[in-house]
């Protein structure tokens, strides 16, 4: 609610004002309404926007010039009268003082509806790599495509590598359980037939006997390929169990039935890699390499965005910052990888900025913690077995960083391979970690294809950790040092700035 009312505020800007700023404003309302939450931050917040509109407004107004925009096409028919518009004007009185009323009522409505009510949670915001109220800096949008391999095994193609695992799925068009679209924009589709693309306004009704037969497979499946025997045989006779009472009966669509049937997996396993799908187009039965055209668009991805090495920069007292949205495969981004920790190589501490990345290649993981030992060490994945991309490549020659500080920031959006850096790092006590606890995705999930529109997502792998029993699935990364994800690099810099003194 609070959202949609900053959004009808900032109508009261020039035409032209919001056509170029008004997404800014509203990501930035989203960033500190998730940190600003209660009584007084809620209040101050609201005093902070309507102060900034009622100095804004005028002087925004005050700058506008009125420019002439046809209304007509480029190139109008003969016979056809051509006409123009003006984009702009100022606003009469009336509508001022109008909007200076508009103002101080939400402003009363908002203190309202915070003392009883609470505050608003924000409207997720996926589009951009700034997803926390850090987002000042540069921002990169992210866009995915996807690699299905093996027989009726698939796994995903992404910006992160040609290979991430099946809780990555980010697109539009493929409904898989409670994961929501990403990437608003995608150019690729997961796992379909380029060729065979089904464009449809609405889902395609199912009817029963289709809903059996997907439950049937899912059971099937899971007592088949889930790593954990005894959780895939309680989680298939859930799924008989829901059906037997009629609680599929009111999923008429495949969307529909992929949630509901997800849900249910979930709530027996705990498991959020445990996923079923359903694509509007025909999925492919299977590829084991993607194409040239796949494999142009992800380098293409990959050069655009610098690899995902959004940001490296030296702050004060000598403290080194990389801020890193992805760990992209190592085949692509070796050298940009080398390069951002070389352009490093000076600092007496070092900060990885994690909050925007939700994982990526295990082989990018090891590559960037090479640099913080100095002996090969083993950073355990619960993705896989134990291989040589497992161990880092440590010593790296001529490098100076494996015995500085390391602080890595995560947040709520800290996901999978991100969270494994974070993770290994914690536990091998060679890093703190500052921010929020991360998401809590460990398990991946080999994709089985059931038939043309419906698939699922399965953990397949038991790998045992040699940190203990427990991974960071369903639960995240627990930093050291807890604090708001907007405030991790202030305190990061903080606590290594007090330790280099120390010295």
């Amino acid at each position: 609610m609070s959202e949609k009312i900053y959004a009808l505020l900032l109508r009261l800007f020039p035409v032209r004002f919001r056509k170029v700023y008004a997404e800014e404003a509203l990501q930035l309302f989203r960033d500190r309404s998730r940190d600003e939450k209660g009584f007084f931050p809620g209040l101050r917040l609201w005093f902070d926007l309507l102060a900034d509109l009622a100095v804004s407004i005028p002087r925004e107004y005050r700058h506008a010039e009125p420019s002439l925009v046809g209304a007509s096409a480029l190139h109008p028919m003969d016979g056809i009268p051509e006409f123009q518009l003006l984009e702009t004007e100022s606003p009469r009185p009336g509508t001022l003082f109008s909007g200076t009323i508009l103002s101080l009522a939400t402003f009363a409505a908002v203190s309202i509806l915070i003392v009883h009510g609470g505050s608003s949670r924000p409207a997720p915001f996926w589009n951009s790599q700034a997803g926390h109220p850090n987002s000042a800096r540069s921002t990169t949008s992210r866009t995915s495509s996807r690699q299905r391999s093996g027989n009726d095994q698939e796994k995903i193609m992404t910006p992160d590598g040609p290979t991430r695992d099946i809780s990555s799925i980010e697109t539009g068009d493929v409904q898989a359980g409670s994961v929501q679209s990403k990437h608003a924009s995608a150019p690729d589709k997961a796992g379909l037939d380029q060729s065979s693309l089904v464009h449809a306004e609405r889902p395609k009704p199912i009817d029963a006997a289709e809903r059996k037969r997907v439950i049937d497979a899912a059971a099937s499946n899971l007592k088949q390929y889930y790593f954990d025997r005894d959780v895939a045989q309680k989680a298939a006779e859930a799924l008989k169990a829901h059906e037997a009472s009629g609680d599929e009966n009111a999923a008429t669509d495949g969307e529909a039935l992929a949630a509901l049937l997800t849900g249910q997996m979930r709530e027996v396993s705990h498991d959020t890699h445990l996923v079923m799908e359903y694509s509007r187009a025909t999925l492919r039965e299977h590829r084991s390499e993607p194409t040239a055209g796949e494999l142009a668009r992800y380098r293409t991805t990959l050069k655009d965005n610098n690899c995902f090495f959004e940001k490296v920069e030296t702050l004060p007292h000598n403290i080194g910052y990389l801020k890193l949205n992805s760990f992209p495969d190592i085949s692509e981004c070796h050298a940009t990888a080398t390069a951002s920790m070389a352009a490093l190589n000076h600092a007496d501490a070092i900060i990885f900025d994690l909050r925007d990345n939700t994982g990526g290649s295990p082989s990018m993981v090891s590559l960037i913690a090479s640099y913080l030992f100095d002996h090969p060490e083993y950073m355990f994945n619960p993705r896989e077995t134990p291989s040589q991309n497992s161990w880092t490549r440590s010593p790296v020659p001529g490098n100076r960083l494996a015995d500085k500080p390391v602080y890595v920031l995560t947040s709520g959006s800290t996901w999978s391979g991100a969270e494994q850096f974070s993770y290994d790092l914690k536990m091998l006590k060679r890093a703190t970690l500052v921010g929020e606890t991360t998401r809590g995705g460990a398990h991946a999930g080999v994709f089985h294809r059931i038939d043309d529109h419906f698939g699922m997502g399965i953990p397949e792998a038991k790998i045992v950790n040699p940190f203990g029993n427990a991974d960071w699935e369903g639960t995240g990364v627990e930093p050291d040092v807890k604090v708001k994800a907007g405030d991790a690099l202030a305190t990061a810099e903080r606590l290594a700035a007090n330790k280099l003194t120390r010295k």
